[in-house]
């Protein structure tokens, strides 16, 4: 970066009153979410404490330059820090009268709590005397410079957190205090000296050096060093471990950096008449037009987000004696910010002595019903059109509203209860330790975390468990803001809850409950309750303000959306999700459970007789099963794969045949017994596959063993027929898998027609049913100008094509490799869940030579990239008819459809 680049930018007013900000909302990417709507508020006339912005292209520059300090960058920080003491007419670490500033992270996309905050910055045993002196308020003093001491120790140098905490709990016992605000400034000032030595004792002098005194480490006196060494660390910060696996779950860039705002400190812990919030516009869970959000008196803003007290309905702001005027006055900002950004708002704010500060606001984060509900209500309200509402739902939201609920007519005893913080339900075995949450899913076991309160660290956890569940913190705590995003249920503040976490064990205080690790708990997340014991969970159904957006999405949207579904069921199923039609039945799905040992009967006895037997047998099954879902969808194309996979998925492991065989001689068994068995293993061993993407399967079983397409083209024309003879309107397609070559489906084609043919003669019914291929080699999509010669569509098996394109299978996504190249960024992502641009490449190739090949082809996707967002949006820009997925996702690539037509258009801001 040039030396000449501006790295720092101002915000806020002069001495004067007049507005020197120099950044506005737009700038996200260079001054972080935070500092640009600082800056904005700033320039709209709202009470912004003045401060500056060093950007997001300095924090990579220096982490680039293994934490160097770019040329020039510290000279430009201490400009502006000079700037802003000239502003407020303090200087960091007076004597007499001390600035004291914050120092915040602000990344270009909200990242809540992933990454670090210093409170009280410029404190130390000179200036503690000034601020004493200033505010004649020795205990609120005292109170900011043992918070400074613990904040700095933990973020700035790494130090366990649990060395102050446990320090306060010791004193409180000595004091008999019950709380934190019962210390008096004595009390207080004591515990700085001992944070002091705390610090001393764990800090390292070598690591360290500019901090040794008199050859001791020493809590750092000097404000520029403080100022320095947390501007580092919040930088560093964008790095750490929780920040990251936040980026990855929520597919954020690596390369975008965290700005740092150093900010005049306001306080809200200068008595009764301050205080803290965090707020929203609306009601974030629910979407309810209202004063929604938490505060706490006399306190700090990490109190009110740590969840360590517990806090009040904002709505009880405006009465309560010496906050009224405050509370009136936020009131109105949510409303100016509202109709400023036109979406609901995020808001943190101080209430110093009776005076309004705005801390931070940003789009806020929102339950996917809260979602639905304020975009339609805006639209309504004529703050967005109802474009805009179509973009304001994340797809992979919906989700949200797809996830179990408890069963109106289960039975359950309510054992606690706590804020509703998102929503759904959730069972599981209690666990206690995030990285339990982890091991369990590992295992397949379902879990509910419960924790005193969350913390960022505790994010692996969060992902892997069912729910969340904490006895302390409000609806806009940690637990309840990252649950939310997550769509993940949560209950928090459940006050009876009592927690061990060593003990692993939490009792329900007026009870004699005990909740160990492992036990079976529910909650409920939209209540707020938590249950003893597993509660029976059902599927919501696609109503209300869901049906709306989707009725809205499916106006604009170009893009076919089918379902993947192997049964009747799940072909209802996708119907009433909206599916228009199925782009994928899988028909070696219908061979499993009874029905396994007739096809191994057919795969393992090499008489013909008995192998038509088998077969028989399947036509019947199958017929069944297609009569119902052609039923189901009525009036929908249906498309049946031909059977896909190697035989062998079918059979008996041999190592289980090879241990048995083993006993047996070790035991002296029957020897005729032994020849059966062994016999038997080697032809199943004959059947293997080494690797079973490749090899005798798709096209090529049914060309070895003809019989088999037979049977299954003639069961889905006889079920056809039947349906057509009651009057209805099925309307299957059948699709070859994995042809390589135009010989392969002209081969195979023509016995699906002929076997039409006679069932046509048969049953005296004219049978139209369309026939094309899977494209899931790179060969078939290179060569698809000739294929598509003998095929009426396409379908593009983009798990298949993903695993046959890099050479490597689904499996090694779980593998030490691919995991390894995700972490080293060899790739930016799983390119199983977001299809990869070499793929996409060749499916955008396919349909531009399959219409060569056949101008009325049509051409859709049935791969499990058909349900994820990202994905259908580039399918939609290849040009792709339809797309298909699995009947949960059919909502969310109807919605992610509407949003890529609406930026095809230019309809989408």
């Amino acid at each position: 970066m040039a030396e000449n680049v501006k790295r720092v930018y101002a915000f806020g007013k002069d001495a004067q009153g007049n507005n020197v900000t120099e950044g506005d909302k737009d700038m996200k990417y260079i001054l972080g979410g935070k500092g640009a709507n600082l800056a904005e508020m700033a320039v709209i006339g709202l009470p912004v404490p003045p401060g500056f912005t060093i950007t997001c292209q300095t924090c990579m520059e220096y982490a680039n330059a293994g934490n160097t300090w770019p040329e020039g960058a510290l000279d430009e920080i201490n400009k502006y820090r000079q700037d802003l003491e000239e502003r407020m007419g303090k200087r960091i670490g007076d004597a007499d009268d001390p600035l004291l500033v914050s120092v915040r992270s602000g990344a270009p996309m909200s990242m809540p709590g992933m990454m670090d905050t210093v409170l009280n910055l410029g404190l130390n045993d000179e200036s503690i005397k000034g601020l004493i002196k200033h505010t004649e308020n020795p205990r609120f003093s005292w109170d900011s410079y043992r918070r400074f001491i613990q904040m700095f120790s933990n973020v700035v140098m790494g130090l366990d957190g649990d060395l102050f905490e446990n320090a306060i709990t010791t004193k409180k016992l000595v004091k008999g205090a019950k709380s934190d605000t019962d210390l008096t400034a004595e009390d207080l000032e004591e515990l700085v000296a001992e944070f002091k030595q705390i610090f001393s004792d764990n800090v390292s002098a070598e690591d360290y050096p500019l901090l040794v005194v008199d050859g001791k480490v020493q809590f750092p006196q000097d404000p520029d060093t403080q100022l320095r060494l947390a501007i580092e660390a919040v930088f560093g910060s964008w790095n750490n471990p929780r920040a990251t696996l936040y980026r990855k779950q929520n597919k954020i860039a690596d390369d975008l950096g965290t700005a740092v705002n150093v900010q005049t400190m306001v306080f809200g812990n200068k008595g009764n008449t301050s205080a803290t919030g965090v707020a929203f516009t609306r009601n974030a869970a629910d979407g309810t037009n209202e004063f929604y959000g938490d505060y706490l008196v006399n306190a700090q803003g990490e109190d009110v987000v740590a969840g360590i007290r517990n806090t009040s309905p904002i709505a009880e702001l405006k009465e309560v004696e010496g906050l009224q005027e405050a509370g009136r006055e936020l009131e109105g900002i949510f409303g100016i910010l509202e109709n400023h950004y036109r979406d609901m708002m995020d808001i943190e704010f101080t209430i110093e002595q009776g005076k309004l500060w705005m801390l931070q606001t940003r789009v806020g984060k929102r339950t996917a019903a809260a979602a639905l509900k304020i975009a339609i209500d805006m639209e309504k309200e004529g703050l967005i059109t109802k474009e805009e509402a179509i973009q304001r739902v994340d797809p992979e939201q919906l989700d949200q509203l797809l996830h179990p609920q408890f069963d109106k007519n289960a039975t359950y005893d309510v054992v606690a209860r706590g804020l509703n913080a998102s929503p759904g339900a959730a069972v599981g075995e209690a666990v206690f330790s995030a990285a339990d949450a982890v091991e369990a899913k590992a295992e397949g076991r379902k879990t509910v975390l419960v924790r005193w309160e969350t913390t960022p660290d505790d994010l692996a956890g969060m992902i892997a468990a069912e729910g969340i569940l904490t006895s302390h913190g409000g609806k806009t705590s940690h637990a309840a803001v990252i649950a939310r995003g997550m769509g993940a249920p949560c209950v928090c503040g459940v006050e009876a809850l009592r927690i061990d976490a060593e003990k692993k064990e939490a009792a329900i205080a007026g009870t004699d409950i005990v909740i160990r690790e492992g036990d079976m708990i529910s909650i409920d997340g939209t209540t707020g309750i938590l249950v003893l014991g597993a509660v029976d969970l059902v599927m919501p159904e696609l109503t209300g303000d869901l049906d709306t957006i989707l009725a809205w999405a499916d106006e604009v949207r170009t893009l076919g959306i089918r379902a993947n579904a192997d049964n009747p069921a799940d072909a209802q199923l996708s119907r009433d999700f909206g599916a228009e039609g199925i782009g994928l039945c899988r028909t070696e799905h219908m061979f499993l459970g009874d029905r396994k040992q007739i096809i191994q009967t057919f795969i393992l006895n090499e008489d013909q007789e008995v192998r038509e037997e088998a077969v028989a047998k399947l036509f019947e099954a199958q017929k069944g099963d297609f009569y119902g879902m052609f039923k189901a969808m009525d009036g929908l194309p249906v498309i049946v794969r031909l059977l896909d996979p190697p035989l062998h998925e079918f059979l008996e492991s041999p190592r289980a045949l090879d241990v048995e065989i083993a006993k047996l001689e070790a035991t002296g068994g029957d020897a005729a017994v032994i020849a059966e068995k062994r016999a038997l293993m080697e032809k199943i061993d004959s059947f293997a596959e080494q690797n079973p993407m490749l090899g005798l399967r798709g096209c090529r079983l049914g060309i070895v063993y003809p019989i088999l397409p037979v049977m299954q083209v003639r069961a889905i024309a006889t079920a056809m027929a039947e349906l057509k003879k009651e009057g209805l309107d099925p309307k299957p397609e059948i699709m070859i898998p994995l042809v390589s070559t135009v010989n392969e489906l002209a081969k195979l084609r023509a016995v699906a027609e002929q076997t039409i043919a006679e069932v046509e003669e048969a049953e005296g019914v004219k049978l139209e049913i369309p026939i094309g291929t899977m494209i899931e080699l790179p060969r078939a999509a290179v060569t698809a100008d000739e294929i598509g010669t003998k095929a009426d569509f396409f379908s593009f098996g983009t798990n298949d094509l993903t695993q046959t394109t890099f050479g490597f299978s689904r499996d090694d996504v779980e593998s030490e490799f691919v995991p390894q190249y995700l972490a080293e960024k060899i790739l930016p992502y799983n390119p199983f869940a977001t299809v990869d641009p070499g793929v996409a490449k060749l499916v955008k190739m396919g349909v531009e030579l399959g219409h060569v090949g056949n101008p009325d082809i049509t051409c859709g996707v049935c791969g499990e990239h058909g349900g994820d967002p990202d994905s259908v949006k580039i399918f939609h820009s290849i040009g792709l008819d339809y797309v298909s997925c699995s009947p949960y996702r059919v909502p969310l690539a109807r919605l992610a459809a509407a949003q890529a037509a609406l930026k095809d258009t230019g309809k989408d801001k």
